[in-house]
């Protein structure tokens, strides 16, 4: 995940402050509607029918140091999304706003954690309801224990040596989890000493246990998801020289074939906007939904570009909530959300 954590902004700031370092939630009862920021940038007149023309892209919640990972508790009502910096997990409901769900969330060892980004990033949730977790600073996925507190490890090395720092995850219907290993959570991150791998990492766990490296190819594997008929796999690349989004074939044996580029960023990056390819998600119907450079874009199942949710800032992920049709955002220290036509996979 691209990581220059930059001031708060200006619109951040205006957000009240409440006790414990972040700006509340709008919950349904303010009678004052949510502050709006960015446009939609149409490239097709497809996207029409995934965004209303009228979409609002409506700011929740502010103050952040670096928010990720977001995924809605069916269970709840209420999504939860990771502060990394902070090394904790929050909670937002239109009911109560933000309150702190998890912390520590990432790092639970009792040394100080030297680099920036201790915390969880990536989260899931598993077929059986329990919150599963990319833990930078345990360098490990691990699963939160009934207790709300403790955790499991479900895995924290390949053929023997550590991972390098879990960044986001995805399951298919089979049980098998997906996801990627760059280097964002190490204190040093490609230079660190603790590094035990020499490539960055997309491998697959198995419900049996067993962790399948798919790729070692990318060299800054981060978003990931499946297409919804499970025989295409997405990966972003947060790599401000090769800043794309690939696609790879599932074969019938779980292997990879070849992959082929979905959409190429990386002018945008050299241009300066702000952000990389991160954290993505796929609606019912195939569409991606893949932040990136100045905000989320939107492309067809078949990989064509449609358009993209402008927010003129960092943003890290994107996951679906409420009914399955609206797209919350973190972005950079921030929540948004921008409510669609269409509905996510899941839902």
């Amino acid at each position: 995940m691209f990581r220059s954590l930059m001031c708060l902004s200006l619109l951040a700031v205006a957000l009240a402050v409440i006790p414990g370092g972040y700006r509340s939630g709008l919950a349904q009862e303010d009678t004052k509607a949510p502050m709006t920021i960015g446009t939609i940038e149409r490239k097709d007149p497809k996207l029409d029918a995934l965004i209303p023309k009228d979409a609002k892209i409506e700011v929740l919640a502010g103050g952040f140091k670096w928010s990720e990972g977001p995924v809605w508790d069916k269970k709840n009502n209420a999504l939860l999304f990771t502060d990394i910096p902070n090394n904790r997990v929050v909670k937002w409901s239109a009911k109560d706003g933000v309150s702190d769900f998890l912390k520590p969330s990432g790092y639970t060892g009792k040394e100080e954690f030297k680099g920036q980004e201790p915390g969880a990033n990536g989260l899931t949730f598993d077929k059986d309801g329990n919150l599963i977790l990319c833990q930078h600073g345990d360098r490990r996925i691990a699963k939160l224990a009934k207790d709300g507190k403790s955790f499991e490890t479900l895995v924290d090395k390949y053929m023997g040596k550590r991972l390098n720092s879990p960044n986001d995850l995805v399951f298919a219907k089979n049980g098998d989890l997906y996801f990627t290993d760059p280097p964002y959570g190490l204190p040093g991150q490609m230079k660190d000493p603790k590094k035990e791998l020499d490539f960055q990492g997309v491998y697959r766990l198995n419900p049996k246990g067993e962790v399948t490296l798919l790729t070692k190819d990318m060299t800054r594997p981060n978003g990931i998801g499946l297409s919804p008929d499970e025989k295409t796999l997405y990966v972003a690349n947060s790599d401000p020289d090769k800043a794309i989004w690939m696609a790879f074939p599932i074969k019938d044996d779980g292997s990879l074939g070849a992959g082929k580029v979905i959409h190429d960023a990386t002018d945008e990056v050299k241009a300066k906007k702000p952000g990389l390819p991160d954290g993505l998600k796929v609606d019912q119907k195939g569409n991606i939904f893949a932040t990136g450079p100045d905000g989320v874009f939107v492309f067809a199942a078949d990989g064509a570009y449609l358009g993209k949710i402008v927010l003129g800032d960092k943003n890290a992920n994107c996951g679906w909530g409420d009914d399955g049709t609206v797209l919350y955002i973190c972005a950079n220290d921030k929540l948004v959300r921008i409510k669609t036509t269409t509905k996510g996979l899941g839902f």
